[in-house]
């Protein structure tokens, strides 16, 4: 991965449900390794937009030299 800067954008899960028209995102921080906050789960991210069908699951990876960098989830259905 990019050691200066990374913003990456990758499907992680598909399920047989229809794509739906709601969109949920969860994240995570971190700032030198050392502070981590959020809560990236597919559950927290599907909460967040009241989906109760996932139809598949994107994932998002930021880092700027190391230094700070997030993961967010993102949550398609129902």
């Amino acid at each position: 991965m990019g050691a200066i800067y990374m913003d990456v954008q990758t499907g992680e899960h598909v399920t047989s449900n229809p794509l739906g028209s709601k969109v949920g995102t969860a994240s995570v921080n971190n700032i030198l390794g050392v502070y981590l906050s959020g809560d990236a789960s597919i559950q927290a991210a599907a909460k967040s937009a009241g989906i109760k069908k996932i139809s598949h699951v994107d994932s998002q990876k930021k880092s700027i030299l190391g230094i700070f960098s997030t993961y967010k989830v993102m949550v398609y259905g129902e």
